[in-house]
């Protein structure tokens, strides 16, 4: 199972990984006569390294698991958040949701405003650095698509994505132009476990392993066997995208992500900045097998997909990237020494953890150790397993390891050997042999903190008003201004750090404004939008 390895073994492999980095530059060189490579995101939702990739054979992924052989095996990624819109948000920017303003769960479409007394909806204002990352891609000839969640706590630009719908696909771009594709896929997603609950399972539930904040009944039986269940559901899901690249003669000319946005959809995994709320699988294909199995060991966070992306497309890390690009033209050979992550609010329940994953140790800092580690989330409680826990709560059955999830208060700090500690289940806080441990980790911490501004300490009323200048409504993006000069159309926005967006009128997309364009022979249009902001009214010319 997955939750007693340990990877933790870099030596191994940092000759192969060299070697991978010439075959891939060799390979990005000439692709097929075009310029950039083609890249795929297969996006997957709640879901830890449950796989046979990860030394979990439970279920069978023959799809995955076919990605897994001939590509790269990351066996250290973890994500900025337990849960999907926060995590989302720092994917897309390449940037800390906590220094960004997105951390609380969530912004759009809030089904909670009269708990918490926030707007229904309201996008976070980005700092005037951060911006979708596809749009670098756009700039530089990408056709970019997503099928097609978001989720990224503000409204995406116009200038992001060339087509973002259920029918988003690579085959719409135009001939010879590089495409980077997303394809969302929400069949391991927590809902999907009660959505599911009268399809017939695909492992038997007396086989499955539980973990020892679990009751061992044939619910939490049921439950985690029906998640296994939606990620074979999953396999055949992506095994049907991967024939479409191969009929369409693009398989072997696409480099494919396959990763997911956080850890289990299931109590107690979900939402939680423990390891097992982190820990994702991410797996690297490239053309013609090139990879073929290498396990990489470094550590590696989430915000360093949206790098690494742009470096293997040829392109420097922008400015406002947090992240390390780990593959390309501008990787980075040495990994992480560590990773962050954080919980915010979730739904209508207000608390702020911080943690620092490290090779062996996590520390944990809880700002409200005055509330209890679990929250009481109506969502949540749709699944059976949640309401089987509560119930036997209620009636004094739970053993000490599955009361801990309910306990009063919660401890400042937490630290945990999760090698010796796979469940995190003893904290090493007040352990005097691991004082220097924490010390050194409690340090991290408050670096990290120093180099990347925490707005979570700022009441998420008060960022919304100085975000909307004390009105009660966002900013609206200003018009932009057109100018003729040698022939070229030059495009400015008086709205400091919004995207530009232009196109001949009757065209659906929106072509990325980086540089001043020939003066056209048609009518154009023209929209500018700063993130957190509302659009501005599309100009023409």
């Amino acid at each position: 199972m997955i939750f007693n390895m340990n990877f933790h073994k870099t030596a191994l492999y940092s000759g192969r990984i060299l070697c991978l980095f010439y075959l891939i530059f060799s390979f990005e060189a000439k692709l097929f006569g075009q310029d950039k490579p083609n890249i795929i995101w297969i996006s997957a939702e709640d879901m830890s390294p449950r796989l046979p990739a990860y030394g979990d054979s439970t279920i069978k992924t023959p799809h995955i698991s076919r990605l897994a052989k001939e590509g790269i095996i990351y066996d250290h990624v973890y994500t900025t958040a337990g849960v999907c819109a926060p995590s989302r948000n720092a994917i897309i920017t390449g940037s800390y949701q906590t220094y960004n303003g997105g951390h609380n769960m969530r912004t759009l479409n809030n089904t909670y405003p009269e708990q918490t007394g926030l707007p229904k909806s309201y996008s976070a204002v980005m700092p005037a650095e951060i911006r979708c990352f596809p749009e670098y891609l756009r700039q530089q000839g990408y056709y970019t698509t997503n099928n097609n969640k978001t989720d990224y706590q503000f409204e995406a630009p116009p200038t992001a994505w060339d087509e973002v719908s259920n029918k988003a696909t690579w085959r719409n771009r135009p001939k010879g132009k590089p495409f980077f594709s997303v394809f969302n896929f929400n069949t391991t997603h927590e809902s999907q476990i009660w959505a599911n609950a009268d399809k017939p399972l695909r492992v038997d539930p007396l086989k499955v392993l539980l973990p020892p904040f679990y009751p061992d009944n044939l619910v939490a039986r049921t439950e985690v066997a029906r998640h296994y269940s939606n990620i074979s559901t999953l396999d055949d899901e992506i095994g049907v995208l991967l024939k479409k690249l191969e009929e369409d003669g693009l398989l072997d000319n696409t480099i494919i992500f396959f990763w997911t946005d956080h850890g289990d959809g299931l109590p107690f995994y979900k939402r939680e900045i423990y390891r097992r709320g982190l820990h994702v699988p991410l797996i690297i294909r490239f053309p013609n097998g090139k990879g073929g199995g290498v396990r990489d060991s470094r550590w590696i966070s989430s915000i360093d997909f949206a790098p690494t992306v742009l470096s293997l497309a040829g392109i420097k890390t922008p400015k406002g990237l947090a992240g390390i690009p780990f593959l390309g033209k501008y990787a980075k050979t040495k990994g992480r020494e560590m990773v962050f992550a954080a919980r915010d609010r979730l739904d209508s329940h207000y608390d702020r953890v911080r943690t620092v994953l490290a090779p062996k140790y996590q520390y944990v800092r809880n700002y409200f150790p005055e509330l209890p580690r679990y929250m009481d989330l109506e969502y949540r409680k749709q699944q059976p397993l949640m309401r089987n826990i509560l119930k036997m709560r209620e009636e004094g059955t739970l053993t000490d390891f599955q009361n801990l999830w309910f306990e009063k208060t919660k401890p400042k700090e937490e630290l945990y050997d999760w090698e010796k500690d796979p469940f995190e289940l003893v904290n090493l806080a007040d352990d005097p042999k691991y004082a220097s441990i924490l010390k050194k980790m409690r340090q991290q911490m408050d670096e990290w903190q120093q180099k990347f501004p925490d707005k979570g300490g700022v009441p998420e009323k008060e960022l919304i008003k100085e975000w909307w200048n004390g009105d009660n409504k966002p900013p609206i993006t200003a018009l932009p201004k057109v100018t003729k000069k040698n022939g070229k159309l030059q495009i400015i926005c008086p709205t400091a750090a919004a995207s530009i967006g232009w196109r001949n009128k009757g065209e659906k997309s929106w072509n990325v404004y980086s540089e001043p364009i020939n003066t056209p022979t048609q009518t154009i249009e023209f929209i500018a939008m700063r993130i957190g902001y509302e659009s501005s009214e599309i100009g023409t010319y």
